[in-house]
């Protein structure tokens, strides 16, 4: 599933491209995705400027003029910069049109989705439960620390709760507390502020990381230019159960919490 840097980093490869251009129109494929497509999408976006392309945790907002598209890539989904005219394959569900060129979505599980917003998209129900976002200057150790505090869960699914922080997914989570050291099992109330300090930092480092090298590309995703991400090359535990630590040399170890695989190093995270 795309997480936070694969979202930012689709941000990155489209918002140069078409932030100032003005739509044409849209194609829809299919009736709808996760939740219905807006009715007529062309008729709405022809004529509108793309002002702005911002991300909200997993989420991507493309202000126009007199609305936002906000649009979710969903389990599998990618959205790509190509030429106008080309020809859609099976799972190229909705076309952005903008001239010369277009915006695709790519759906193959149909997981996703894209709705139509006012002008002012605050209020909304999918963006008002998010959390603080782990990139921003709020996001401290001391913010950390009291927010997990009387949690008696485990750490890493608490870290992964976009009602508190949004964005960071099952391989992020793994990798910023093998970074912090700090065991996945470990009841998210009893981790210390110095460790939150430690997580903080990690968790921001992981994601800049992410970001700079495409994203991990484990399955479906790739960027708005067809090319795949190369963070998951750098994964020191996630999908490396039975192998050696790159730190200790200790087999990396896997279980399940909250239905989600798990990876850490039992030597190095306590």
């Amino acid at each position: 599933m795309p997480e936070l840097p694969e979202v930012e980093v689709t941000r990155l490869g489209i918002a140069p491209a078409v932030t100032g251009w003005r739509a044409t129109g849209a194609v829809t494929r299919v009736g709808g995705l996760r939740y219905p497509l807006p009715d007529d999408l062309g008729r709405r976006l022809a004529g509108q400027v793309l002002r702005e392309v911002r991300r909200r945790g997993k989420y991507l907002l493309l202000h126009f003029d007199e609305g936002r598209l906000l649009l979710h890539l969903g389990m599998s989904g990618s959205l790509r910069l190509l030429p106008a005219g080309t020809p859609a394959a099976r799972h190229d569900h909705v076309d952005l049109l903008f001239g010369k060129v277009l915006l695709r979505l790519t759906d193959p599980r149909r997981f996703g989705s894209l709705l139509w917003l006012p002008p002012e998209p605050a209020g909304h129900p999918l963006l008002d439960v998010l959390g603080i976002e782990p990139l921003e200057a709020a996001f401290t150790g001391r913010w950390l620390h009291a927010a997990l505090r009387g949690r008696r869960g485990p750490v890493k699914p608490a870290i992964m709760d976009s009602h508190l922080v949004v964005g960071i997914g099952n391989i992020y989570a793994s990798e910023s507390l093998f970074r912090a050291g700090i065991d996945p099992r470990r009841a998210a109330g009893r981790i210390s502020g110095q460790r939150c300090d430690r997580l903080a930092d990690a968790v921001r480092a992981t994601l800049n990381e992410a970001i700079a090298a495409g994203g991990s590309s484990l399955k479906d995703f790739i960027g708005s230019d067809g090319g795949k991400g190369w963070f998951q090359q750098s994964h020191f535990v996630y999908g490396r159960a039975g192998e050696p630590c790159r730190a200790c040399g200790g087999p990396v170890r896997q279980v399940r919490q909250a239905g989600r695989a798990t990876f850490f190093c039992p030597r190095c995270q306590r």
